[in-house]
């Protein structure tokens, strides 16, 4: 397997010419030249991504889900919703730290921009979760959820999935193991945090847990950014390096991804968490998987599954344009696509 190198901090052979300009292993210097860029996507992503800035202490109402939390909820409810924050922590906290790591390789100085921004952000929802835990959760229980991956297989099993594909790059860095990378960046932004999410969705529209629902919107709304970043990646390696892209490894590690989807979340979410059967779990994930491999250009893998079960949720969610958020009076104007059905095309 051909091997990739790491960019130098600075090069001072390099070449920053837009018409020299790859997404990887390319000959720039290291400067962030950003007045001449060659991928627009990236920089109006750039305009998307910090327009959206916000900060999880200025989410309010999550004293009132604390007591909701222990007088309402049931233990099925309250078991689904300490299992998916210990996945979303796992989650955003292997971002934030293998990011840099990726960043080293991308060639491309507006896209190195954008991946800054994503770790940022990813941090930025580790620091959520923390202000979730802090004011719902009692104090004994946040360890429990905070390393639920050690008593719980199921979890354990998707985590070390997730980072033994980022890991196997950071110890051979080859062509493949790059490529299966930015798959797996992919499919961890993309296609693992959503039936959690609908989760919090499904409470809020029975009025349980809205401010936190408020909180995953914002972070779901940050996401759907990341999830077109490597969507671009992809197809801009597809263009500049077909001897790299590999069709049928995106389709097996999909394939991987909903079926650890599913099986995960029938195992936290049971069967007693209303308007999420098993039947819809499994039909939401697949349709999902589908509008993914849709972004890529690429044919579905589930012909059979057609319709989001989930689509009376999207009211709970801000859409593109001038909108009131869910629960909230005052009115945020920001570009942003339906988690639930779309994706941004840049």
């Amino acid at each position: 397997m051909a091997k990739m190198e790491a960019n130098p901090i600075f090069n001072a052979k390099g070449n920053d010419d837009v018409q020299n300009r790859t997404i990887i292993k390319g000959n720039s210097t290291g400067l962030f030249q950003l007045n001449s860029t060659k991928y627009s996507w990236a920089k109006n992503l750039y305009q998307v991504m910090v327009g959206n800035f916000w900060l999880p202490e200025k989410v309010w109402g999550l004293g009132e889900d604390g007591v909701q939390f222990k007088n309402e909820l049931s233990a099925d409810e309250q078991r689904a919703y300490k299992g998916i924050l210990s996945f979303l922590i796992f989650l955003d906290s292997i971002q934030t730290v293998n990011l840099p790591n990726f960043s080293e390789y991308i060639t491309a100085p507006e896209v190195n921009l954008i991946l800054s921004i994503q770790a940022y952000q990813e941090a930025i929802h580790s620091q959520s979760y923390a202000t979730i835990l802090e004011t719902v959760v009692d104090s004994e229980d946040r360890d429990e959820i905070y390393y639920f991956w050690k008593t719980d297989k199921h979890l354990l099993e998707r985590n070390e999935f997730i980072w033994g594909i980022y890991q196997d790059f950071i110890d051979k860095p080859s062509d493949k193991n790059f490529f299966r990378g930015v798959i797996g960046n992919f499919l961890l932004e993309s296609i693992y945090f959503y039936n959690g999410f609908a989760f919090f969705d499904t409470l809020a529209d029975q009025a349980k847990m809205v401010a936190t629902d408020r909180m995953i919107n914002y972070i779901r709304r940050d996401e759907l950014t990341h999830v077109t970043i490597f969507a671009n990646i992809i197809k801009e390696i597809k263009t500049e390096f077909p001897d790299i892209y590999d069709e049928q490894m995106i389709y097996d590690m999909m394939k991987v991804a909903v079926d650890q989807e599913i099986t995960w979340s029938k195992h936290i979410l049971g069967k007693n968490i209303i308007g999420m059967g098993h039947e819809n779990i499994e039909n939401y994930t697949k349709w999902l998987a589908n509008e993914r491999l849709s972004m890529l250009g690429l044919k579905p893998l589930y012909d059979n599954v057609t319709a989001n079960p989930y689509k009376h949720l999207d009211r709970l969610q801000d859409n593109n344009g001038e909108k009131g958020n869910f629960f909230e009076s005052t009115v945020t104007n920001y570009a942003q696509s339906s988690a639930m059905n779309g994706s941004w095309e840049f």
